[in-house]
């Protein structure tokens, strides 16, 4: 008996992808709050910046997730979306006027936008339902051996190149054509295509909410008010140099994080398959409070590391869990119009998120931001524990 293959050559060419471009992104996301503070911004207007750029990102991606299905074609947004973020990261640093580096982050996150619908539906694509947490599991893993190795040359560079940070952008840019230039031996399924529909316009993806089963909304819901609890990692890392942790040592935990993040995606896809998505998510979410409730009181390097660890639970047992278990609740041929609109929805309750992160930290203390991010992923847990979607397993969606 032939034994199943589970990962196809595009899955696997998507996650080398996710690969080169995350160490591409993560060479930089570490120093990106410390080189805006370089620049004046402060921990308000950091907030406002990453807030607005994944607005940006989250309605794009719902946008051109619709139209991937209204063209029926994924691999052109996926080229698309990774070539507008390659040019992008080097642009950030040709000028540091405020708005130069807004337009420069923004099309960086408008490019994840162009790209992710497309890319997530053509893996959910390539994977029976009972498989999908192995699949989102692997491309998660890749990603974030990425970002580790990125964070990675980034500590290294920083501790012979201290404050160096210009040149750095433009390093990132290699690997980011890395990237680019695996999308063009990305090819698509012809038996996967998505089922022609209504040519309804690109826009129509804020219907969808309307068309969308029950169990969809409960799912979304759910996930949209745990985000406006979930402020950017750039808070983790200010945090960091807030109790006096030096570059160095903010880096390492960083790194740390990124190692035990890789090594647990896959497996925690595998418990999503096995145990069920609630579970793995809700277990997410208690890893989640944990270790925004040490964040604050984190004075040491140990107790920093420990919180980032805990972390790293919930970051492998939430991201590719999330986009897994919507899937299940979709008709095919609207993947990513249905993986798109919740990733719009998202990056709306994320830019509120993060000005309210920012506002708390300003107005507040760094304690206030975490305890109220701690409290927020409580009620959630709550929420999927007494009002659960169906976990729909059906092979046709």
């Amino acid at each position: 008996m032939q034994k199943e293959k589970i990962f196809s050559r595009t899955v696997v060419l998507l996650s080398l992808v996710s690969l080169f471009n995350d160490i591409s992104s993560e060479m930089l996301l570490p120093v990106l709050p410390v080189y805006l503070g370089s620049l004046g911004f402060t921990a308000f207007y950091i907030g406002v910046l990453e807030g607005m750029a994944e607005a940006v990102s989250g309605l794009s991606k719902a946008y051109f997730g619709k139209l991937s299905d209204n063209f029926r074609k994924r691999s052109p947004f996926v080229k698309t979306g990774y070539a507008l973020s390659a040019v992008a990261k080097s642009m950030m640093v040709l000028f540091t006027y405020p708005w130069w580096i807004f337009l420069s982050r923004t099309m960086d996150r408008l490019g994840k936008g162009v790209r992710t619908g497309a890319r997530d539906a053509l893996l959910a694509d390539e994977s029976e339902p009972r498989h999908r947490g192995k699949i989102f599991g692997l491309n998660k893993a890749m990603d974030t051996a990425g970002a580790t190795i990125g964070t990675v040359f980034a500590a290294i560079y920083l501790y012979y190149f201290p404050g160096a940070y210009r040149k750095l952008f433009f390093i990132a840019f290699i690997p980011a054509l890395l990237a680019v230039a695996v999308t063009f031996i990305v090819r698509e399924n012809k038996r996967n295509k998505p089922e022609k529909k209504s040519g309804r316009g690109a826009f129509y993806f804020f219907g969808y909410w309307k068309k969308s089963t029950p169990e969809y909304k409960k799912l979304v819901t759910g996930f949209l008010f745990f985000a406006l609890f979930n402020s950017s990692d750039a808070f983790i890392i200010l945090v960091g140099k807030h109790s006096g942790l030096s570059d160095t040592q903010v880096l390492s935990a960083y790194i740390f994080y990124n190692i035990a993040f890789a090594l647990l995606a896959l497996p925690f896809g595998h418990l999503g398959d096995r145990k069920g998505m609630r579970f793995s998510y809700s277990t997410g979410i208690v890893f989640f409070a944990i270790a925004y409730f040490i964040f604050p009181y984190a004075l040491t390097f140990i107790t920093y590391l420990a919180g980032f660890f805990i972390y790293a639970f919930f970051a492998a047992s939430t991201d590719g869990i999330s986009k897994a278990w919507i899937s299940r609740n979709c008709d095919k041929s609207e993947k990513a119009t249905a993986l798109g609109f919740y990733s719009g929805m998202q990056s709306i309750v994320i830019l509120l998120s993060n000005l309210l992160a920012g506002f708390l930290w300003s107005a507040g203390s760094p304690a206030t931001l975490f305890l109220a991010s701690a409290g927020g992923a409580v009620i959630t847990l709550l929420y999927f524990y007494f009002y659960s979607p169906v976990e729909n397993m059906d092979s046709s969606f």
